[in-house]
């Protein structure tokens, strides 16, 4: 595909790694920036426009009378909203994609229609992120909680605990300690950062970051499995009322004791008005003195949530000192997160990769449902649909063990009736039956059928091009 990318900040700079790395696109950033492009153009292999990316000549110079994609990255909605209907009016790009913060825009998705703004289909990466920190609230065991199958499975990212049952047993025995009819799948182990493919006879060792999929409603149970005697939390510290942490505590200060730090005076009367029962501090969270004031070796998690990678960082690293359970961070180089996560850093998440998921679906070749990044975009996971039949396709009809997969993918699960979940049939004795989705764990002896979607985990992101060769369709099954 031909793309241009609109935006050369964290999100944009995300989108072209991710395009060019697992891809064969020819990508153009264009930015009115220079200087970020050609840090951007040196390490990676992409065309690089500087301009106002809602200037006609701009785009016309970035490829835009013959690409098939653009992608409104800019931190300014009214700029991506304008970029895409030039987009659409003057070049006909067929697909147009634009990020955008406010509410309204999501909300009357009238004004997006092609006769409007034209933007087929909007992000919003604050509340992307929004949302996977708050399931990492639910599941504090978790270094991350990924939904697939419309939410019905889940592939949770823990790490190892001395004393968990499964610790130092062959994972085979995972069945053994569920009941009947729960069942799982490791389907990634990385121990010191290298992955091992999870056969039934190896063992799990502390500090080993263990992926596990199941069912939605069996992860907890399973979780305990691998963590126990993991306190639900309760109270919460969040530094930063920026977007995101503005977002997280509304999110869930009706469930949780929120306190909410914010250095900012106007920005923090301002957050205070807005949320119903949090406690909104105007301070630094660096401030070892307003910490211990406010019972920070008390809380059950501290949120970094600020702009700032060296603040978060040193705020957790604080709050952890200081006494506090588990703490979290936002940290945008991958490098930073990889050297503190683990250490004083429980989880360190990175929001480009976080938010990038919804839009490599829409570029991806063939039918792919859902895509999550993984351990910081070093990995993937991905829901691709199966279509074809045995003579077309050469996965369908076929066992999972007797498919040549390539090194480093592990299918996870197949879901079944999941597109078909809302219609029902008429039996031949004229009673009317709903389809209902059916999840299966995947083991060696399950058979692919048409339509199943199948979870499928990739250790790199260089493997994802192979996965897709294996379920494209020969042309006589169109």
């Amino acid at each position: 595909m031909k793309i241009i990318i609109l935006g050369a900040g964290r999100v944009g700079t995300s989108v072209a790694e991710n395009l060019i790395s697992s891809e064969e696109n020819d990508i153009t950033v264009v930015d009115s920036d220079g200087e970020p492009l050609a840090a951007l153009q040196d390490r990676l292999d992409l065309r690089a426009v500087v301009g106002n990316v809602i200037y006609p000549s701009v785009l016309k110079n970035a490829g835009a009378e013959d690409a098939d994609l653009i992608i409104a990255l800019t931190q300014s909605d009214q700029t991506n909203l304008v970029a895409c209907k030039i987009a659409q009016s003057v070049f006909n790009i067929p697909t147009r994609v634009a990020r955008l913060r406010g509410h309204d825009f999501h909300d009357n998705q009238g004004m997006l229609a092609k006769e409007n703004f034209a933007v087929d289909f909007a992000i919003c990466p604050e509340q992307t992120i929004t949302e996977h920190i708050t399931r990492l609230v639910e599941f504090p065991e978790a270094l991350e909680v990924l939904g697939f199958a419309g939410g019905r499975v889940s592939l949770v990212g823990i790490r190892a605990h001395e004393g968990g049952l499964l610790v130092a047993k062959p994972i085979r025995e995972i069945r053994s300690h569920l009941p009947p009819d729960t069942d799982a799948r490791v389907v990634a182990i990385f121990r010191h950062g290298k992955h091992i493919i999870p056969d039934g006879e190896v063992c799990l060792q502390p500090g080993d970051e263990v992926f596990i999929l199941a069912a939605t409603e069996h992860i907890r149970l399973i979780l305990r499995e691998i963590r126990p005697d993991e306190n639900p939390v309760r109270r919460i510290m969040i530094a930063g009322g920026g977007n995101i942490g503005f977002r997280v505590a509304a999110a869930l200060e009706a469930r949780y004791e929120i306190k909410v730090i914010e250095m900012n005076r106007s920005r923090a009367d301002f957050i205070a008005e807005e949320l119903k029962d949090s406690l909104v501090l105007c301070g630094s969270a660096t401030d070892e003195d307003l910490l211990e004031q406010e019972n920070v070796a008390e809380m059950d998690l501290f949120l970094a949530l600020t702009s700032s990678d060296a603040d978060n960082i040193m705020t957790t690293s604080l709050a952890k000192r200081m006494g506090c359970k588990r703490v979290l961070a936002l940290i945008n180089r991958n490098a930073y997160a990889d050297m503190t996560q683990g250490g004083p850093i429980d989880i360190g998440i990175s929001p480009a990769h976080i938010s990038i998921g919804s839009l490599l679906a829409r570029v991806r070749k063939g039918d792919v449902a859902t895509v999550h990044s993984l351990r910081r975009g070093a990995a993937e996971a991905l829901e691709i649909v199966a279509h074809g039949d045995s003579g077309s396709s050469r996965i369908i009809g076929h066992k999972i063990n007797d498919i040549d997969w390539p090194k480093g993918v592990a299918i996870a699960a197949l879901v079944r009736n999941l597109d078909l979940a809302a219609f029902s049939e008429t039996r031949s004795d004229g009673i009317a039956e709903q389809h209902k989705v059916q999840v299966e764990i995947a083991h060696g002896d399950s058979v692919i059928q048409p339509g199943d979607h199948i979870i499928v985990f990739c250790a790199t992101k260089e493997l994802v091009k192979q996965v897709e060769k294996l379920f494209q369709v020969g042309f006589h099954f169109f």
